[in-house]
């Protein structure tokens, strides 16, 4: 599996998979969406109040039971945590505030663009900015310092907090929000979404699947092993959109999408930028926090509180296009993410330690 033809299979599953899960209910070109998965489980939770995306998202659980279940057997489980905890946290906001504002998470760019969203082509673009700009200051010796080994015990509360909530997701106490409405209405059935997530979780913790890996890798090291996951996805959901009736190409009516290029772009900047100086696009976090990394399940935790805030202060696009609270927000967290990245580059640090020593 560690191999081309590995990813390449990965990619193929994850693609067919997405497309099946809108077939059996999810929305259309959102088979799969880490972003959009973890704003309806804050929602479901009761942290922000917008009935139309509130739901427990299996295929969120099944991610990360499938990485941690791999992982165990594999004998891959290492739990480490302590780099820089709280600016992950923040970094995790700002990821979920540009996803909103695309309104998909880099997973589901692709899957758009395998239904004919050609909003995705603006995304994507920006997307790969972002990257650029994240490894610039990779360059210039950015760091959120190392990480130190914990005790085991760190690493099983986060699977089972999902085991959790599979739990009231099937007992659906009367303190756990359910849409009745909107995307958050739309799922398939549970037991088909948690097995998918586990599948997936499975093959991408084999693969190291990462989309903004792929576009790193490639800038950096001319490597393309991770974005030939990335290409297979969206070869397999073009595939699979066109034999479904899905496909459905052109900038506007798309579902669940708006076409304001500069937003799309700068939201997907944000993204691209976030995911870089964390290690790992919002589906690669999942896959680590599974493995044992106390680091990404902080970073999740961010995203977790980023929807909540997206909502609770209008902040999130709808199709109808961005608000001007979230452009606000957006402009901020990208002079937000600039400070991050040039405060923890050698180029500051360095001069720091000098100024310490004389």
């Amino acid at each position: 599996m560690e191999t081309k033809k590995g990813i390449i299979f990965t990619g193929a599953i994850v693609g067919i998979i997405s497309v099946l899960l809108v077939k059996l209910g999810n929305p259309i070109n959102m088979g799969f969406c880490v972003a959009c998965f973890i704003r309806d489980i804050s929602g479901g939770l009761g942290f922000h109040r917008a009935e139309v995306v509130q739901y427990l998202r299996p295929e969120v659980m099944g991610l990360v039971l499938g990485a941690f279940i791999m992982a165990i057997s594999r004998k891959e489980f290492n739990v480490k945590g302590g780099s820089s905890p709280f600016i992950r946290f923040t970094l995790g906001i700002v990821l979920m505030i540009g996803a909103l504002m695309f309104l998909g998470c880099p997973l589901r760019m692709v899957l758009r663009l395998g239904g004919g969203d050609l909003n995705a082509i603006v995304g994507i673009a920006g997307f790969a900015f972002g990257i650029v700009l994240g490894i610039f200051f990779l360059n210039k010796g950015f760091t959120l310092k190392r990480n130190y080994k914990m005790p085991k015990s760190e690493g099983y509360i986060f699977p089972l907090i999902n085991i959790a909530l599979i739990f009231l997701l099937v007992s659906a106490p009367t303190f756990i929000f359910f849409s009745a409405k909107g995307p958050g209405s739309m799922h398939a059935p549970i037991i088909i979404s948690l097995v998918s997530g586990l599948v997936v979780g499975i093959l991408a913790q084999r693969t190291r699947l990462c989309m903004v890996g792929g576009i790193r890798d490639l800038i950096l090291f001319k490597d393309t092993y991770l974005i030939s996951g990335f290409i297979s996805i969206l070869l397999f959901t073009l595939i699979g959109n066109i034999a479904l009736g899905y496909f459905n190409i052109g900038f506007e009516a798309q579902p669940i999408a708006h076409s304001d290029g500069l937003w799309n772009f700068l939201g997907m900047t944000l993204v691209g930028w976030a995911s870089v100086l964390l290690g790992g696009c919002p589906l690669r976090q999942l896959i680590l926090s599974g493995e044992g990394n106390t680091d990404s399940v902080i970073t999740v935790i961010g995203m977790l509180v980023g929807a909540a805030i997206c909502h609770n202060f209008g902040l999130a696009s709808s199709p109808e296009g961005p608000s001007s609270n979230g452009q606000i927000a957006v402009i901020v967290c990208l002079v937000v993410v600039g400070l991050i990245s040039y405060l923890n580059s050698e180029m500051v640090t360095s001069k720091t330690k000098t100024k310490g020593v004389a």
